[in-house]
């Protein structure tokens, strides 16, 4: 009961501090190839973060400030002030975490991107899915990403592991808790088995049945205490939700 008590301790203060414990983080894109970067925004916008992207350097220092992200995807190779250069104004402005992307794959380069502050730094060409994965660990290790997330009267808190149904505690396994998580991360969005595979168990090549399983067992544990909240999209995946609409 202690536990329980300190969730809903912990949501009441996030609520006050923070506003609705499911704002999304922001994450602030620079890339100058057009492809990538959208690509990336695209990826980033359908796993629930608020996301902006610019070409350059050039609105960084603006950025920072009105913006205010949580994390900042770097090209190392840009036209203008190059990523490592970016990365210090980044450090001297901001708490924001940062994770540099480049076509070069020299440890001279890894190590000085990391040795200069950056939290990851990612080797193109990337799979989409491995990005948003990458920066959501990041963002977890930096604590920017909140523990407790609420979807209508379900409560999870990642850090205690308590899972809350209309004021009662369901008791769920370490991977049901992860994929919990992930579809309250997702903000009403629809996610494949695929991108469930990645964001749960960091793999795709996964039997897609070892999804449906988990989503089975949870989905009953969850219907004891209320309505359907984790639905089924024929065709498409799973979505946590209060309804259908």
């Amino acid at each position: 009961m202690r536990r329980v008590a300190a969730v809903f301790q912990r949501l009441f203060s996030l609520s006050r501090e923070n506003g609705p414990v499911s704002e999304p983080a922001r994450v602030l894109v620079v890339e100058d190839a057009e492809t990538i970067r959208i690509a990336v925004l695209a990826a980033l916008a359908d796993a629930g973060y608020a996301v902006a992207g610019h070409p350059d350097g050039s609105a960084l220092e603006e950025e920072l400030q009105q913006f205010r992200p949580d994390l900042v995807v770097l090209d190392v190779m840009l036209p203008g002030r190059d990523g490592f250069t970016l990365l210090e104004v980044v450090r001297r402005r901001s708490e924001a975490g940062v994770v540099l992307l480049t076509a070069r794959d020299a440890v001279s380069d890894r190590l000085r991107g990391l040795h200069s502050g950056a939290d990851d730094y990612v080797v193109k060409p990337f799979e989409l899915e491995e990005l948003v994965a990458r920066i959501g660990a990041v963002l977890r290790r930096l604590r920017r990403v909140p523990s407790v997330v609420q979807v209508a009267d379900l409560v999870i808190d990642a850090d205690s592991g308590v899972v809350l149904r209309g004021g009662e505690q369901i008791e769920v396994t370490a991977t049901e808790l992860r994929l919990l998580g992930y579809l309250a991360a997702q903000r009403g969005r629809v996610v494949s088995k695929t991108q469930i595979l990645t964001g749960v168990w960091g793999y795709d090549d996964y039997d897609p049945n070892l999804v449906e399983v988990h989503v089975s067992a949870l989905r009953r544990k969850l219907e004891v205490y209320g309505p359907r909240l984790l639905h089924t999209v024929r065709g498409l995946g799973y979505v946590l939700r209060a309804d259908e609409s």
